[in-house]
């Protein structure tokens, strides 16, 4: 059965102007847009972090907001843009905290997250001792750890090189194939071409595009949005965004 995150009629500040959008599980849907487009506060109000001025977020036709605590945790996995660990733990600690809205259990679901994310040889070490892009996997691998319905990441794929940009979309799509549904915030618009099952696009806090990556990201909405004259070259599911020179 298809689960749905829905924001309608949603109002905050001049960040979101009237933004409605019905996500379903066993979806991959990358939010667009250019800097203070309203990306993140919308994905934060998803989460149901962010209260509204008007409008409302549902989760399966029932207000987010009147949710209680614990259920909202269990079903909602959110990772922030920059994420920041209260005490300097081991990585195997953080990743287990992602199971408190389960009561804790769940040792194997740790080490399978901490596989996913290939982070085993590093569960031992305090979680300040890494790096950039290896504490962004860290701190993921804990929203992986509480097997959330719903998976909502701020540009996870930010701090990565290449190979773990692939590697980790890898594991959001088969998420999403499991069922689960995946929101993220991406700036890299070829990934979100390649890898995405819906793109939503924000401009000055509106939808400006929903739809189809081919749809969502075409060259009309390249050109009104982030105001540059681009086109998409290669075939399905590798393709590479060119730009012309401004002038």
């Amino acid at each position: 059965m298809k689960r749905q995150l829905s924001a309608g009629n949603a109002v905050l500040g001049q960040r979101l102007q009237d933004v409605s959008a019905t996500l379903e599980s066993g979806q991959l849907t990358a939010i667009c847009g250019p800097n203070g487009a309203g990306k993140s506060t919308l994905l934060s109000a998803l989460a149901g972090l962010e209260a509204l001025d008007s409008g409302q977020v549902l989760l399966d036709g029932r207000l987010l907001a009147e949710l209680p605590p614990k259920e909202r945790a269990q079903r909602l996995g959110y990772l922030p843009q920059s994420g920041e660990t209260a005490w300097d733990i081991a990585v195997r600690s953080v990743v287990a905290l992602g199971r408190l809205p389960h009561g804790g259990l769940g040792d194997d679901t740790v080490d399978a997250a901490l596989g996913e994310l290939s982070l085993e040889t590093l569960a031992d070490r305090p979680i300040s001792t890494l790096s950039g892009g290896e504490k962004a996997r860290a701190l993921l691998a804990r929203v992986f750890a509480g097997e959330p319905e719903w998976i909502l990441a701020d540009e996870p794929l930010a701090a990565l090189d290449l190979a773990h940009q692939l590697a980790l979309i890898a594991s959001l799509k088969a998420r999403a194939a499991g069922g689960a549904g995946v929101v993220i915030v991406l700036h890299d618009l070829a990934l979100a071409m390649n890898h995405a099952d819906r793109v939503v696009v924000l401009d000055r806090g509106r939808v400006a595009a929903d739809g189809a990556p081919e749809e969502a990201l075409s060259a009309r909405i390249l050109n009104d949005v982030w105001g540059v004259q681009g086109r998409w070259i290669g075939e399905e599911g590798a393709r590479a965004l060119v730009v012309d020179p401004v002038v």
